[in-house]
Formats: structure tokens, sequence, C-alpha cells
């Protein structure tokens, strides 16, 4: 087996955990018409392809802005935008409905692909696609009528769930229908937004021209917390981005556990941000009441309250209140109304691109979450931003616990030199690490 085959089959390994996790998951995917027009979208539904053929149910939600454009101005019509709205008459309906309507289409055939030289070969994908939108007018505001401008007013969830049992593709275009029979142009946000959240949906993914989003210095944000794309909004004034930031929020906030930003331009991303452990884009977690935070002098009574009695027992090495003094900037907290219920420590050794996880303890009450989980990938990140690309811990007691959070069992001469020389001996710990 040659060096490519070996890291394919390492690879594929390193993806399984990913793939059953997301076996029988529902997702939302929603892309712009800038996307359909860029070249590499024929990649992307043949991801859409694969994604489904490992079991995952996919909605997919498509814009069509650019195209609408076109037809307007093909057909000489004025255009009329008020505060970045549309105003839709019925001239203008016209050639929103052939944009769409065409794009629709075309979407459908390349779902259809299954030639025998195509990577959807022998996929038979269904792709359903129905009047599962219902949508209301925006109406007349600051005196201007928006006519044929619609928002969602209710998502048919029974409907698409019936569709996504059966083993459908849902392909939702920008377009609603009113229970009076009138047809109204909505915004490709508005629609994946509350689809998302009326199926529950464990994750929307939105396709941008960046790698994902960008902070205020122009570096791409690998992952944050639905606090964070708030910061996002006051920095960033195109219309299209902001859609996309409240679009994020709103699911975050309404249920939707994790959202996720890839580039459209990239052959890989997608796939990448789902199967890899460093993903492609930026990964948006869904805002917990509990927040993770990094220590300060403050928390310094909390933690030495929450870690005494694993010091007692002796399964931490004990820490004086001047010595975590000292220490305190190396920890993180989690908290719960103020009240710090989980803590871990971070000593890096930069010299050996490495970090020791020290300290790990969350209190018995809420020992049943995903906490513990929660606190070692703050650690991780942590690291991630020193250029560390490994961690170890010495324990005597959680090693299994450690092996379930991806930590393999080691031996002493894989730490670094400063701590082999502060290894103690008469506590036999063993040691484990995880490369990040």
């Amino acid at each position: 087996m040659n060096n490519s085959d070996q890291n394919y089959v390492k690879w594929f390994r390193n993806a399984a955990p990913y793939i059953n996790a997301h076996r029988g998951k529902t997702v939302v995917l929603m892309f712009g018409g800038e996307a359909v027009s860029h070249p590499n979208f024929a990649n992307i539904i043949h991801d859409i392809s694969l994604l489904r053929s490992l079991g995952v149910k996919l909605v997919v939600v498509h814009g069509a802005r650019p195209q609408i454009e076109d037809r307007i101005n093909q057909r000489n019509i004025t255009e009329n935008v008020v505060n970045n709205v549309r105003v839709t008459d019925s001239e203008t309906l016209v050639a929103v409905t052939d944009a769409v309507g065409s794009l629709r289409l075309h979407i459908e055939a390349l779902l259809s692909t299954g030639l025998v030289n195509s990577p959807m070969h022998g996929s038979q994908i269904r792709v359903s696609t129905g009047n599962f939108v219902i949508a209301k007018p925006m109406g007349v505001r600051n005196g201007i009528d928006y006519k044929y401008t619609g928002s969602v007013r209710r998502i048919d969830s029974d409907g698409i769930n019936m569709q996504l049992d059966y083993g459908s593709i849902v392909l939702l275009s920008p377009m609603g229908y009113s229970p009076t029979g009138e047809v109204f142009n909505l915004a490709l946000e508005d629609v994946a937004t509350q689809t998302a959240i009326a199926l529950k949906a464990d994750k929307l993914i939105a396709f941008t021209e960046d790698d994902g989003l960008i902070d205020k210095s122009g570096q791409l944000i690998r992952s944050c917390s639905v606090r964070t794309v708030k910061t996002l909004l006051d920095v960033d004034d195109d219309h299209v981005r902001q859609l996309l930031l409240r679009s994020i929020i709103q699911s975050g906030e309404n249920g939707v556990e994790r959202c996720h930003c890839v580039s459209y331009q990239s052959e890989t991303a997608l796939l990448q941000e789902l199967f890899t452990r460093d993903g492609a884009g930026t990964l948006i977690a869904k805002d917990h009441q509990e927040l993770i935070a990094t220590a300060t002098i403050d928390d310094v009574a909390g933690i030495l309250e929450l870690i005494q009695p694993l010091e007692e027992e002796g399964v931490l090495v004990k820490r004086s209140r001047e010595l975590l003094e000292m220490e305190i900037d190396y920890f993180t907290v989690l908290k719960k109304e103020d009240v710090i219920i989980a803590c871990a420590a971070l000593y890096p050794y930069p010299e050996a691109n490495t970090g020791e996880l020290a300290c790990v303890v969350i209190d018995p009450d809420y020992r049943k979450g995903n906490r513990g989980e929660r606190i070692i990938k703050a650690i991780e990140f942590n690291a991630k931003d020193q250029g560390l690309t490994s961690l170890f811990v010495l324990t005597t007691v959680s090693g299994h616990w450690f092996r379930e959070q991806g930590f393999i069992e080691t031996s002493l001469e894989r730490l670094p030199e400063g701590k082999k020389q502060m290894y103690n001996f008469q506590r036999n710990s063993k040691v484990f690490m995880k490369d990040i």
C-alpha cells in the first residue's frame, strides 16, 4: 500500500466518528444565487448527494438575487429598493418567478445526475419541492407598500419531515404562498432560518464567499458562540452579510445547536467542516446559560472550594491559595449563575509544542451533562491559539474518561523535559496524550 492509500485509510478511519454522529440528523443548507453560478457548485452538489447517502436528512434552501437582477435588467424594469428591501410589484414578480423557477429546475437537474463517470452514479437521489413555505406580505411600512415582497408566516414542518423520512432531499426556493393563493418574493435567509427553527434542525450550514465569518482584524473565526456573532453586527455594514449574521443569531437563539459557515468557492469545505476535527470554516455554537471564561483572581475562592474534596481524596495534587493566585491565568472556568461548577488548567510547554491539561474538575451535581467535554474543548481552542499541537494529562483514576475524550495512553518519555523532571513517581500517574 503506497502513502496516498495509507493517508486515505487513515482519513477515513478518523472520519468514521463524524459519519456516525451525523447519520439521521436534520441539516438545513443555504446558499445564494452567487454560489449556484460559481464553477465549484457542481462539487457542492456532489457533496450534498454524498451527505444524503450517509443518512443525513437534508433541506436545501437556495437564493436567486443575482439571477433576479439579471431578469430585471433584461426586461428594462426599474428597480425599486427601499431600505435594502426590493419592492416587488406585479412586473417585478414575473422576473422573480422566472429567475427562481429556472434556478430551481437547474438545481433539481444537477441533483438528478447519475452518469456512470460522475460522483453521483447510482445515488438515485429523490428531490422534493412543494408549497412548504406559507408566506405573508410585508405590507406597508413607513408609507412604502412592498406589494409582493413578503416574509415567512409558517413552515409546513410535517410535510417536510414526511419527505425527509421518505429519503428525499427537500429543495426550497425563496418564494412562499399565501392561503389566498398569492405568491410572495422572500429572502433566502428568512426561509432558511424559519425552516431550521421549525424542523428543530441539528445544523444550519451557510455557504458564503469568504472561508467563514471574519473578525474585526480580517482573520477567519474558527469557532465562536452566538454571543460573538452579535458583536460582528456592529462592524459589518454589508447588507447581505448582516442578513447572514442575523440568520445565525435567530437560529441559535431558537434551538438550532450548531451553525456553520463555509466557502462555496472551496472544493472541500463542506466535507472538511463536517468530517474532520479542525473543519474548514466557522462553527457557531448555541449560547448556553452556563458561561465558559478565563479565570480571574476573583475566581480563586470558587476554584478552591470546587477542587478541595478531590485534593483530600488524593485524586488531585494539593494547591495552596497562594499558588492558585499565581497560576490563575492558566485556568478556565465554567460558571452557572456566577457559581463555578467546573474548571481546568492549561500549562503550556511551547518548546515542545504541547501543553498540560490539569485540574479538570466538575461539580458532582453537574457531571451528567457534557460539561467536561465543553471545558476540554475550550482548553483545546486555547492551546491551538498558542500554537500548541498536542495536550497531555497525568491522572491516577480518570484514565478511562480521558480515553473517551480522545486521549491515548503513552509513555513517560513522551512528556516534555520540564515535566519529566517534575514527575512524582510516588503518585505513579498514567500519561495520556491527544493531538489537537
